[in-house]
């Protein structure tokens, strides 16, 4: 079991790859964080858009057919109860330089703020360093406070376009890092 640190000490949990069988719990994660996060950013019938039901879907072929060299690490609590999870693989968009990128990455918000974000991204730059992979971006929701999160690991600002979710508009923005190790050093 990997141990992971939060300010209140060191608990017991474990990173691990994901596998087929925790489809739902991590898409009961994804549609639980993206609900509590962007309740304020993203208008309701947008949100809305997002079940369990698709979600458990799209998480069951990532997992059993996974495109794009994609990487998709769980979070479990100290009951092995899935808390968060990431995933990325190769950059989508070529525009940008980079040739890795965090597709998603979420906690439940019982469990941010706590140094549970940290961990998973440092297991994932590990895991994409150890892929050869060189750089990493990853997109935001631009007006999303967690932005900061990425730019306290020095990620720094790259782009904004707009994006379509639902039927409505939204501003992300691009951060990245065009040196993972330099990244992967932070954790050392």
């Amino acid at each position: 079991m990997d141990k992971y640190r939060t300010k209140e000490g060191v608990r017991m949990g474990k990173i691990r790859k994901a596998t087929y069988e925790d489809a739902e719990k991590i898409a009961d994660v994804h549609v639980k964080s993206w609900k509590s996060t962007y309740k304020d950013l993203i208008e309701e019938k947008d949100l809305s858009n997002m079940t369990l039901e698709n979600r458990t879907a799209l998480w069951e072929t990532v997992l059993k057919v996974p495109v794009n060299g994609q990487i998709v690490l769980v979070l479990e609590d100290e009951n092995g109860g899935i808390i968060g999870f990431v995933s990325g693989g190769k950059e989508r968009t070529r525009h940008y330089g980079f040739d890795g990128e965090i597709y998603a990455i979420y906690l439940l918000e019982e469990h941010q703020r706590k140094g549970y974000g940290t961990d998973l991204l440092r297991a994932f730059t590990n895991e994409m360093a150890s892929a050869g992979y060189e750089s990493l971006l990853v997109w935001v929701l631009t007006h999303n406070p967690s932005s900061q999160f990425y730019a306290s690991h020095g990620a720094k600002q790259v782009e904004a376009e707009m994006v379509t979710i639902g039927e409505g508009t939204y501003e992300e923005t691009a951060f990245g890092w065009k040196d993972i190790h330099a990244l992967t050093a932070l954790f050392s």
